[in-house]
């Protein structure tokens, strides 16, 4: 949580939303780390129990939508690298 002092301006709308880029949503999920060992359908499954469009306010579905489809595209990513990493 950032405290805006008194010269400073309060953050905008769009700076408390969730993030949609990608970076961001690889390193929230972890994936910046290590992927060999991970439990790839526990953290889909913990991403959507926090960021799912049907778990959130209606005014952010659109931005949990995009989301959901973004950490699922890095999830299935990181998934295939890793199982072609073990030689499957």
């Amino acid at each position: 949580m950032k405290v805006a002092l008194a010269e400073e301006a309060p953050a905008s709308a769009e700076d408390r939303l969730p993030p949609v880029d990608p970076d961001s949503i690889a390193a929230e999920l972890g994936l910046d780390r290590d992927v060999a060992d991970m439990d790839f359908n526990r953290l889909r499954r913990g991403f959507a129990f926090d960021n799912h469009p049907d778990r959130v306010a209606p005014h952010l579905r659109q931005r949990a939508a995009i989301r959901m489809q973004i950490a699922n595209m890095l999830i299935d990513d990181a998934r295939r690298r890793a199982e072609s990493a073990k030689g499957r």
